[in-house]
C-alpha cells in the first residue's frame, strides 16, 4: 500500500466520537477517549490515526463490536445497525477536548 493511500485510509478511520455515560466516566477515571470506527479497521490503523489527527500519544486501543439492537415499531420488527467503537487510552499529560471549551 502506497503512503499517500495509507494516510487516505487513516482519514477515515475514525467516523466520529462516542457520546454516552460510559464514555464520560471513563474519561475522567482512565483518561479515555471512545470512538466510532469503520468496521474493517485495525488497532493498529486507530492508533496511528489517532495520533496524526489529534496530535497526542496513545498507549493503547480496545476494540468492542457492538452488535445492532432489535427494536419494534408497532407489528413490525426491525434491527439497528451495528458498529465498531474503540477505547483509546490516551499517554499522561494527553487530552483531547471534543466540547472546545476553554
Amino acid at each position: 500500500m502506497s503512503q499517500a493511500m495509507r494516510e487516505e485510509r487513516l482519514l477515515t478511520v475514525l467516523l466520529g466520537p462516542h457520546i454516552s455515560e460510559k464514555s464520560h466516566l471513563v474519561a475522567e477515571s482512565g483518561n479515555q477517549v471512545v470512538f466510532k470506527v469503520r468496521t474493517d479497521a485495525t488497532k493498529a490503523e486507530i492508533k496511528a490515526a489517532v495520533e496524526k489527527l489529534f496530535e497526542v500519544s496513545v498507549d493503547g486501543v480496545t476494540v468492542v463490536n457492538q452488535a445492532g439492537k432489535v427494536k419494534r415499531r408497532g407489528r413490525g420488527f426491525g434491527r439497528r445497525a451495528s458498529f465498531k467503537k474503540a477505547y483509546v487510552s490516551l499517554a499522561a499529560g494527553s487530552e483531547i477536548d471534543f466540547l472546545g471549551a476553554e
